[in-house]
């Protein structure tokens, strides 16, 4: 592949390359895996009256006026109006004066852009003008709409798409040719130009094919290499049952419901039979998998071992560090617990590393910082990640590589159904909590469209005067000039106006992890009421006093991702509260969406959006937004994943090294696809 630096491009200077790297793009074989979030179909010209209020459209006309300039405070409006026999249509245009020298009256041309309705009267906002045979070139064409970041319009990354597809070197399909001769599998030269610039649909369908075949080809290759590995190894940590461990569950403030029950005793039987143990517990958000991470962790400690806890923030492994620290306490446990996190200063890093290494901790919590070189352990005998789906295979691995041969248990609160679990961590026994404790009061659910919007305001504003805080997530960052919907930035200001008097903050992805980390923590502390977010809260701290959920374009995202989404409430005594805002307007949505009210089951859930989603249902943003896939997803790809686990399997079969000539490239492939999950973690 092309690891040439981006800047080689034409056009990319420091500043543009600087912009690139914020969307993790450095080299132009970054660029070119960098997939189109949706496409923009350009379709044939139609009359004013065929017009529908709220969607993209052309539209073909003379006008009959020329441009008007008026000025609103610090906006330049520019309009004017095109006629034909089936009615009249405003043009406006915001802060582009020099469109007053062009558009003149008897001009004829191809309007296209949004249209809304306005005053009774339908309006196109911000059309781009197609003049002579212009339209004529592009109509039918699909154009890619890429992630982007301020400063960094469309246009640049298609450009810088474009040229990087002209200089790139075609590379060696490394996919056996029986197998995609099998599977109608595009070559990958052509999926990876096509899937940036399909000229229709089904082209896109064979492109996207392709390569969601691969992800999950390489994934699964490296899941079945760690389950080979794995299969029914002896363990070096023996343990026998410790009376401390059933003496706390006895002393606990609650009783553990019979899931929790049944998984501890599965738990407990892998660390006591011999046999190292691989397992993974899925459970619902607040279902209680966290005590049965804590008593294995324990069992470990009273048998002379160490036990570590990794989670993917830093806010979590503090939580859960104080949390135990006080359990312990109250019951007179006398194991000591260290934290390990990456913001930790050098001297706190060296002194937990000094009582991990002569075994004064018996019980570590932190980040993916408890993999990094320097953390020596003493007889690592339990190695247990929560939240699974935000390490990839390779942190497992990693992780299990620390001590020797450690038990492993991976937890994760992503409904996936069973059918589906058992592909993805193919490499784990598989234990389900499938009923949450008895004092969770259900959360109260519903489904409003915009106009709903100042009455959920005013709702929010009674929850924070009864001391109450409340999450509101927006599917993107900043604004696009592609994509309509609601942006992160633009909306804290908004609430913020709509809110006064009460502290909202805004969260996402794009910062530096030490501003997240201070947003959250000031959020869990109670300092912010209302925190403005994209779906990087999906995984974060427990807020029990968060009482109030509400997702704008609910539409934009997947039933299992609204499930965990909606999961960061009703985690108190208080009842919660989750309004999912359908900005589609339309009919099929507004069902879709509602299956979330008649359930809180995230199982049904997922499988419920299983049976919901098709193969050709792929435009919009991503459903399952985890593990390590950029394209595929697991539930709208479920039969491609079956598919590929079948092939693995075979495969490996008959040619466990990858070996043969055939295979050979195959075999680099997957060597490097292992390399870059490393590198992923700076090691």
């Amino acid at each position: 592949m092309n690891q040439q630096p981006l800047d080689t491009l034409k056009g990319i200077g420091e500043k543009t390359g600087k912009l690139f790297g914020k969307l993790g793009i450095g080299t132009v074989d970054e660029l070119l895996e960098y997939y189109p979030r949706a496409y923009d179909a350009y379709e044939e010209p139609v009359s004013v009256g065929e017009l529908k209020p709220d969607t993209v459209m052309a539209v073909s006309g003379v006008l009959f006026k020329s441009a008007e300039v008026k000025r609103y405070s610090h906006i330049q409006v520019i309009t004017t109006m095109i006629r034909d026999i089936t009615g009249s249509l405003t043009l406006t245009w915001y802060n582009m004066p020099y469109l007053h020298a062009t558009l003149k009256a008897g001009m004829r041309a191809v309007f296209r852009g949004r249209v809304v309705k306005k005053n009774g009267r339908l309006t196109m906002e911000q059309p781009e003008i197609f003049l002579g045979d212009a339209y004529g070139e592009v109509i039918h064409s699909m154009q890619p709409i890429y992630g982007q970041t301020k400063g960094l319009p469309n246009k640049t990354i298609v450009r810088a798409v474009k040229q990087a597809l002209s200089v790139r070197q075609m590379v060696r399909d490394y996919m056996p040719l029986d197998l995609r001769i099998r599977h109608e599998l595009a070559e990958y030269n052509f999926a990876i130009e096509h899937i940036h610039f399909p000229t229709d649909r089904t082209e896109l369908l064979f492109a996207r094919k392709r390569l969601v075949f691969d992800e999950f080809f390489l994934f699964l290759m490296a899941v079945r290499r760690l389950k080979d590995r794995r299969v029914d190894r002896e363990s070096h940590f023996r343990m026998t049952p410790s009376d401390e461990v059933i003496s706390l569950v006895k002393k606990l403030p609650y009783a553990l419901t019979g899931a929790q029950n049944k998984v501890l005793t599965e738990v407990f039987r892998d660390m006591t039979g011999g046999k190292v143990m691989n397992r993974l517990i899925q459970g619902d958000v607040g279902s209680g998998k966290t005590i049965i991470a804590v008593l294995a962790l324990l069992e470990a400690a009273y048998n002379g071992y160490q036990g570590a806890l990794m989670v993917p923030t830093e806010v979590l492994a503090r939580q859960h560090y104080e949390s135990m620290l006080s359990l312990f306490e109250e019951n007179g446990i006398d194991k000591q617990v260290v934290l390990v996190t990456g913001s930790m200063t050098a001297k706190e890093k060296r002194t937990a590393y000094e009582k991990i290494a002569s075994h004064e901790a018996d019980i570590i919590v932190g980040t993916h910082a408890l993999i990094q070189e320097k953390v020596v352990y003493d007889k690592l005998a339990l190695v247990i990640t929560d939240e699974q789906h935000r390490f990839g295979v390779s942190q497992r691995e990693m992780l299990g590589g620390k001590g020797d041969e450690p038990h492993v248990l991976v937890m994760s609160a992503t409904p996936i159904p069973r059918t589906l679990a058992i592909i993805i961590y193919g490499d784990l026994d598989i234990s389900i909590i499938d009923e949450l404790p008895a004092n969770r009061l259900p959360i109260k659910n519903c489904v409003v469209d915009t106009s709903y919007r100042n009455t959920a305001y005013s709702f929010i504003k009674g929850e924070v005067a009864a001391g109450r805080q409340a999450y509101v997530i927006c599917p993107m960052v900043e604004a696009s000039e592609m994509i309509e919907a609601e942006n992160v930035l633009d909306y804290a200001k908004k609430l913020q106006s709509a809110l006064p008097g009460i502290p909202v903050e805004y969260l996402h992805g794009k910062m530096k992890a030490k501003e997240k980390n201070a947003i959250m923590e000031r959020f869990a502390a109670g300092e912010i009421k209302v925190l403005v977010s994209t779906t990087v809260v999906e995984v974060g701290v427990n807020v029990p006093n968060a009482t109030v959920m509400m997702i704008e374009n609910a539409e934009r995202f997947g039933l299992a991702q609204l499930h965990q989404l909606r999961g960061r409430v009703g985690r108190g005594k208080h009842q919660s509260y989750c309004i999912l805002v359908d900005g589609s307007g339309q009919d099929g949505t507004r069902e879709r969406l509602t299956i979330l009210s008649k359930s809180n089951d995230g199982f049904f859930i997922a499988s419920e959006d299983l049976k919901l989603r098709g193969p050709g249902d792929i435009f919009g943003l991503r459903q399952s937004g985890d593990l390590e896939f950029k394209l595929a997803d697991i539930f709208t790809d479920a039969n491609i994943l079956k598919t590929v686990s079948e092939e693995v399997n075979r495969l490996l079969d008959e040619d466990p090294e990858l070996s043969s000539e055939d295979h050979a490239e195959l075999g680099k492939k997957l060597n490097l696809y292992l390399e870059k999950s490393y590198d992923k973690l700076n090691l």
